[in-house]
């Protein structure tokens, strides 16, 4: 799997698998920290110490299997709590993680990095609000792709709860960097992204038929992105 990676400035580098899939590595003074870690790649922290030497940290956005390609590279992880259930599901004998909590800070030496619980896409969602560089990585909340909400543990209102939240943040950040489609969008994304969520919930946007690895969706084109629902969603 071809890997690759693009500096955004002088502290902060963007990971581009050819699937798709984004992840990030952030450094500061004292320690350094992998914001995910792909999906095919198994060898994100050898490529983020071929980066800098600081002790690296990792934190997982959340437990899809889409951001966990490189966990086994380390002996714990940062995740919230509430995300165990879809962790541990598909991995019973996985390493234990450290726990983080909403509004939680991380410090990596002159770079404190914000936790914020995003439910919604799924229950113990983050997103890593970095003040410095007036930066928000969304994970899969915040992005203009597909947006996949059919999973057990995805629900639309926490969802619009969750982008109701990051508007609340929104004058500490002037870009998002999510971790599938467009390379990076603007605050004002997050609007759009919520009165589409609403438009389909109210029942004003028409879904099309869908599949996903076999698994039959609706799925609800609302401009800004696009939801895959499961097949029983009724607006």
């Amino acid at each position: 799997m071809a890997c690759e990676i693009m500096k955004i400035n002088d502290q902060t580098w963007r990971f581009n698998e050819d699937n798709g899939v984004y992840f990030f590595l952030l450094t500061g003074n004292e320690y350094a920290l992998l914001i995910d870690s792909g999906m095919e790649v198994n060898n994100a922290k050898e490529l983020a110490s071929e980066i800098t030497k600081l002790p690296i940290l990792h934190l997982i956005t959340h437990a899809d299997r889409d951001h966990l390609g490189s966990i086994n590279e380390f002996e714990t992880f940062y995740m919230h709590p509430a995300e165990s259930v879809n962790y541990y599901k598909d991995n019973n004998n996985a390493v234990a993680f450290t726990p983080v909590e909403d509004g939680e800070i991380i410090d990596l030496g002159d770079r404190e990095l914000e936790i914020l619980l995003i439910p919604g896409h799924t229950t113990g969602s983050i997103a890593v609000l970095d003040p410095k560089y007036r930066a928000l990585f969304s994970g899969d909340t915040v992005q203009n792709g597909e947006i996949f909400m059919f999973n057990a543990f995805s629900e639309i209102n926490a969802f619009v709860y969750s982008l109701d939240k990051l508007k609340c943040y929104s004058d500490e950040f002037d870009i998002i960097y999510p971790s599938h489609a467009a390379f990076e969008l603007k605050p004002e994304f997050i609007d759009e992204l919520k009165n589409g969520a609403l438009k389909m919930m109210g029942g004003k946007i028409e879904p099309q038929p869908g599949e996903f690895m076999g698994q039959k969706l609706k799925v609800f084109d609302v401009g800004a992105a696009k939801f895959l629902m499961r097949p029983d969603y009724q607006a």
